[in-house]
Order: structure tokens, then C-alpha cells, then sequence
């Protein structure tokens, strides 16, 4: 599965760093809840095993997520998270106002890794080389949304199939889904399941994306030799990294 942090993108937005413990900080009476200048956010804890610093995600439901390292306590993880105050109101807003803003005609959103302007023709939408019917609303994300949804499921499923052959592997299932903190994931008993938003990424890094989950298939780990695989498979695999960190955030 897809686990290292760079591939936790951003509907979950993400901070991270190490704290200090002698930091002078106040704390709340409870851990479980951050008060902020606006409003107050609960905290859920979530310790795992690999992780080396404390990471802070705001989620899309509002909450904040914190990752602790094996040695780390709540209480040094609530003092990192009071020391993001600032990192999280600006996520906010920065959310709410994307979240109140409708798709029209000349927003531009990323296709195939290119950011194209939505255009409206003779009634229908268009995008890019994409021709979509309109729906009855002011508001034209819903039915771009649902036109990229058909294109993922139609696109991402084939070309995870093609390369399963070319690599002499067996796919149980795919799933095309509305993944929340990550761009794909393998279960063990062969299931690939991959974020729809990879139909929006250059073609280099949906494909890396989907050769890293199939390289699952034979490492449920990433220990040295399932990157062994990864990188015999898909050589420029760091540059697809690069380009998720860079860019991760704009697709929520």
C-alpha cells in the first residue's frame, strides 16, 4: 500500500516536524480538542510505527489528524499541533474559499496534466479535447466531475491491466474510488484500488502510481527490494514524486 508521506496528499492537508519538549507552551484542558482564533477542530492521534516526526493533517471533515511516532506522547503531539495554529487557519480559509467558488466558463482545472480552461460551445462543455453535457446548474463542476470520473474508470482500470500483463502479474479487482488521503493502494488478495484524480496528472505520473501499487503484488512492504522493483519498472519514478509533492495540494 501507498503509505509514505508524500503520497498523503491534500484533500488531507499536511504539516509536519519534530517538537521540542521543552518548549513553554499552554495546553488545553483537553488534548482531544484545539481551540483556534474562529472555532474549535478535534484531534484524533494516530500512532504508527514507521513514522519519525509528528505530521499534522487537516482533513476534509475538519478534524486534525496527527501522526505519532513510535516514542512519541499525545502531549508533545498537542504542542506541535498548537504550534501550526496559523498553518491551520490558513487552510481553512484557503478551503472554504475554493469550496465556495463554482466552476464556470473559462476555470481552469488540470486534465491529463495540463491546466485547461472549462469552455462553454453551442451549449456544451468542453475541455480540452473532451466534449461534456451540461447539466441544470449555474454551477458546472458536478457534470466535469462526472465526466472525469467516467474517464478514470475507463482509462486508469485499462492501463493498470495492460501493465499487470506486461509485468506477468494478477490483478484481482480494480476499484476506481474518491480516495481521501492517498492515490492508490494493494490489498493482499490482489486488489488494486486508485484515486480517480489520476486522470488529471501527466500520464508519467499516473503510471508510476500504478506500477508502484502492482510492484505490491510481489512486496507488501517498501523495504529495499520493492523499490528494487519499482525503479527496474519505472526508472524515472523520483521524478513522478517530485511532481506529487509539488502539486499534490491544487487537486482539492
Amino acid at each position: 500500500m501507498s503509505e509514505f508521506l508524500w503520497l498523503h496528499f491534500s484533500s488531507d492537508t499536511l504539516a509536519s516536524g519534530p517538537v521540542q519538549p521543552s518548549a513553554q507552551l499552554q495546553f488545553s484542558p483537553s488534548l482531544d480538542v484545539l481551540p483556534l482564533a474562529s472555532n474549535s477542530l478535534p484531534i484524533q492521534y494516530v500512532r504508527h510505527r514507521r513514522a519519525r516526526r509528528y505530521v499534522l493533517r487537516l482533513t476534509r471533515q475538519g478534524t486534525i489528524r496527527i501522526t505519532l511516532p513510535r516514542w512519541g506522547s499525545k502531549r508533545e503531539a498537542f504542542s506541535f499541533a498548537q504550534t501550526q495554529h496559523r498553518w491551520i487557519e490558513k487552510q481553512l480559509e484557503r478551503r472554504e474559499a475554493n469550496q465556495a467558488r463554482p466552476w464556470t466558463n473559462g476555470t481552469e482545472i488540470w486534465l491529463r496534466g495540463e491546466r485547461l480552461p472549462i469552455q462553454i460551445d453551442d451549449g456544451f462543455i468542453l475541455l480540452g479535447s473532451e466534449t461534456i453535457r451540461p447539466v441544470p446548474s449555474d454551477d458546472l463542476r458536478p457534470a466535469v466531475l462526472s465526466h472525469l470520473h467516467q474517464l478514470a474508470s475507463k482509462e486508469l482500470a485499462a492501463k493498470t491491466l495492460e501493465f499487470a500483463a506486461m509485468h506477468g502479474l494478477k490483478v484481482a479487482r480494480i476499484f476506481i474510488r474518491d480516495q481521501k488521503t492517498r492515490w492508490g493502494s494493494c490489498s493482499r488478495r490482489g486488489t488494486i484500488s486508485l484515486n480517480w484524480r489520476l486522470i488529471q496528472v501527466p500520464a508519467s505520473v499516473s503510471d508510476y502510481i500504478i506500477i508502484h501499487e502492482l510492484m505490491h503484488l510481489r512486496e507488501m512492504n517498501h523495504s529495499r527490494r520493492f523499490w528494487k522493483h519499482v525503479e527496474s519498472a519505472c526508472p524515472q519514478y523520483r521524478d513522478a514524486e517530485r511532481w506529487l509533492r509539488k502539486h499534490s495540494k491544487e487537486f482539492y
